[in-house]
């Protein structure tokens, strides 16, 4: 029998949790199957419910933040959780339905680490579904992986998965992504969406700006957290280069021309300020590339003690 683990982040969704559990619970009573619900800092009866909830079916597991957090930091603690062989993540609100995390399953047996729903027919306002579809087509160029939805709240992954990978802030909006960094194979489906029978969105507009600063997180620790110095040293060597550019000109100007340099001291000082804040990055770039062989370096020697060890054995 399959075994799976549906995890809830929610914050005050008081009105929706029995319809909620009700209805996942339908959908996986043919696996042997867990249910973690995370309340993140509710104020309202939301933890009264679960805790009734639990108390009713000892398959539901309970997570209780005493602030919000955030969902990402609500996901990262249920995956510490979680640990059946498939991983479903679904939003609190009813607007996700359980009745898909069959389909789910099946995509994923068919080869593929992570699945991640696409609310093709979205239920929501206007000023919600076009942000959407920039973000989506921002982050699918930028990344390199075409989805429709990376921000769908109904996903499937193989346990592995989601034990690899670690949370914070906003980059719950990215998981798709940093899937992908990983080397994971990544698939999508066409959900069903509901309109959102109870009480209002938690996000507001914010949320696309804080969207661009994460965007840019995935992109450098991706791509350079290994190799900063390939980031920082790029800027500190077109800075630099930039700088020598200025300053030959200004000796061309003094020299070949006969003009004062008091009469470009304005580009003489930004060109010597372009030379030193290129060598600040290219500093910075190899002080993280020192950091990295440290680190690199201690995890060789703890491999080796644990080899060592496993030989006395």
């Amino acid at each position: 029998m399959k075994t799976v683990s549906v995890i809830i982040p929610l914050y005050n969704e008081q009105d929706s949790l029995n319809e909620l559990y009700s209805q996942i619970q339908k959908s996986v009573s043919v696996y042997d199957y867990e249910i973690i619900f995370i309340d993140d800092g509710s104020t309202d009866k939301s933890w009264e419910i679960l805790k009734k909830i639990s108390n009713e079916n000892f398959r539901v597991q309970l997570i209780k933040f005493y602030n919000n957090f955030g969902k990402s930091d609500a996901l990262q603690e249920g995956f510490k959780l979680a640990k059946n062989e498939y991983v479903i993540t679904m939003d609190g609100d009813l607007q996700d339905d359980p009745k898909e995390i069959p389909n789910l399953i099946k995509k994923i047996d068919e080869g593929w680490d992570v699945v991640s729903g696409w609310k093709k027919n979205r239920k929501d306002p206007i000023n919600k579904t076009l942000p959407s579809k920039i973000f989506n087509a921002v982050t699918s160029f930028f990344i390199g992986l075409r989805l429709h939805d990376y921000n769908c709240g109904l996903k499937c992954y193989k346990i592995k998965v989601i034990k690899s990978i670690k949370l914070y802030g906003g980059l719950h909006r990215y998981i798709p992504a940093i899937c992908s960094q990983k080397g994971y194979k990544i698939s999508e489906i066409e959900v069903n969406h509901r309109k959102r029978k109870f009480g209002k969105t938690k996000y507001g507009n914010k949320r696309f700006f804080d969207g661009f600063f994460d965007l840019i997180t995935v992109l450098f620790l991706g791509k350079y957290t290994n190799q900063p110095l390939h980031f920082f040293g790029f800027i500190g060597l077109s800075s630099s280069l930039a700088g020598v550019l200025i300053e030959t000109y200004v000796l061309y100007l003094k020299y070949f021309r006969g003009e004062p340099f008091q009469l470009h001291f304005a580009l003489l000082i930004l060109g010597v300020l372009f030379i030193i804040v290129g060598i600040q990055f290219f500093s910075i770039g190899l002080i993280g590339e020192m950091i990295v062989g440290s680190i690199s370096n201690n995890d060789k020697k703890r491999i080796d003690l644990i080899v060592k060890n496993d030989f006395k054995k």
